[in-house]
């Protein structure tokens, strides 16, 4: 099982900007409408994004868009597994994308280096012990609800206050468990749990999230605020608004972004880096 020097992980990911690309072993996801479904091809599209420049990719096996359904975890794990074993050793960290203590084991087992729970590792109850054993990076999600009910009526006091105060107390839960902050990496959680005026408010302000001292992981690629603020546009046409979010997260000195669209991302990066300081600007992948 995995067992990374924290230090070491968290000074790559907290030097400059990374991009990690989504891989969606499920046939309902609601970006790719099930592309990636099968194995052989979700190993061809992770090859791919590694070469479009990803240096994180995201397996999952369960969508976790708005009122999907839970899948069994025996499937979940089947989906996962020899997709993660296909890309082993071919890029430098690979995430497992579950809420299931189960999955995480074989997949951390399989070659996943990080465990990306958008529960923050409060759904599953032996997760937070699979991954304190493992000693490898969580990334721990702010949600509000399950996939099933996220999304009929999300309401907060106020969205920065309560999602900032969940992720403190979810850092503090690991602490306690015996999983050091300088392996946890944080996601304000956008479209989980959330309007369009609760994004745009996390959007406009997460540089707050640096407070913590942990890596900022933004996920943003083709969800549906994006059409809300455009035209409707269906999830693969959404790829001008996602370029646009990415890169007002990188403004704002986010570590990661979660994205579909691994090239244009990585061009749009290049570019802003680029205009910002030509001779230093902000640091992409290290380079």
């Amino acid at each position: 099982m995995v067992n990374n020097s924290s230090g070491s992980a968290k000074d790559h990911f907290m030097a400059g900007s990374h991009i990690m690309g989504v891989v969606n072993v499920t046939p309902d996801s609601f970006s790719d409408g099930g592309q990636f479904y099968n194995a052989d091809n979700a190993i061809a599209h992770g090859l791919q994004l590694i070469e479009e420049g990803a240096d994180i990719l995201d397996v999952g096996g369960e969508s976790t868009r708005p009122g999907a359904q839970v899948v069994d975890i025996d499937e979940e794990i089947s989906r996962v597994v020899p997709v993660i074993e296909g890309l082993q050793g071919r890029v430098r960290h690979i995430s497992i994308d579950t809420r299931n203590a189960r999955t995480m084991d074989a997949a951390l087992k399989a070659g996943a280096t990080i465990i990306n729970d958008v529960s923050g590792l409060s759904y599953d109850s032996e997760s937070v012990n699979v991954a304190s054993k493992a000693g490898c990076m969580v990334m721990v999600m702010h949600s509000q609800g399950t996939p099933q009910d996220m999304q009929d009526n999300p309401q907060y006091n106020n969205v920065l206050d309560d999602v900032y105060a969940y992720l403190k107390s979810r850092i503090e839960f690991c602490n306690t468990h015996r999983i050091d902050t300088g392996n946890l990496i944080i996601d304000p959680g956008i479209g989980f749990g959330k309007t369009l005026e609760h994004n745009l408010l996390l959007l406009r302000n997460i540089s707050i999230f640096h407070d913590f001292g942990v890596p900022v992981m933004l996920g943003t690629s083709r969800k549906s605020f994006i059409s809300a603020l455009s035209q409707g546009e269906p999830p693969d046409e959404r790829i001008g608004g996602s370029l646009s979010s990415a890169l007002w997260g990188l403004s704002q000195g986010v570590q990661i972004v979660r994205v579909h669209d691994v090239k244009a991302t990585k061009q749009a990066f290049r570019v802003f880096s680029a205009i910002a300081d030509s001779e230093g600007g902000v640091r992409i992948n290290g380079q």
